[in-house]
């Protein structure tokens, strides 16, 4: 597969603690949508944690469906999100954590080889490799009945 590149913008004006922005997408996915800092959790809109989180639900879920075919498994749903953890250190602001919480369902597969594939997914997951965090997981399969 050939290499490919994305891309976002961002328009802030004002400081960190009191500024905002908003930020657009080529596939006009998100089209000035507002953001700000969201450390203070009070202000409209997104937040850089906000989307490293979505970004990471979502390519987590790609590359689990992925290692569940690459077994033998054609996954019907998978639910994920991942809570990313910013803390203000001597550093500055970092994201020290990600949690991963999925929820699939997944016919004829066994809990052994879900759980195999959900760790194969959180470690080969692009956006885990590159952020490289402390990243915590929590994977459920939902029997079929």
């Amino acid at each position: 597969m050939r290499p490919y590149s994305r891309k976002a913008s961002v328009l802030w004006l004002g400081s960190r603690q009191r500024g905002k922005g908003t930020v657009s997408t080529p596939s006009a996915a998100l089209r000035k949508a507002p953001y700000s800092s969201g450390s203070d959790g009070q202000r409209r809109g997104t937040s850089p944690a906000e989307l490293m989180a979505a970004a990471h639900a979502g390519s987590f879920s790609m590359t689990l469906a992925h290692e569940l075919g690459e077994a033998g498994f054609r996954p019907r749903q998978i639910d994920a999100s991942s809570t990313v953890t910013m803390e203000n250190n001597a550093a500055g602001w970092t994201l020290t954590q990600i949690h991963l919480d999925v929820v699939a369902t997944v016919p004829k597969v066994a809990e052994c080889d879900f759980v195999d594939a959900a760790l194969r997914a959180k470690a080969n997951c692009p956006v885990s490799r590159a952020l490289n965090p402390n990243i915590s997981m929590n994977a459920k399969l939902l029997r079929n009945l």
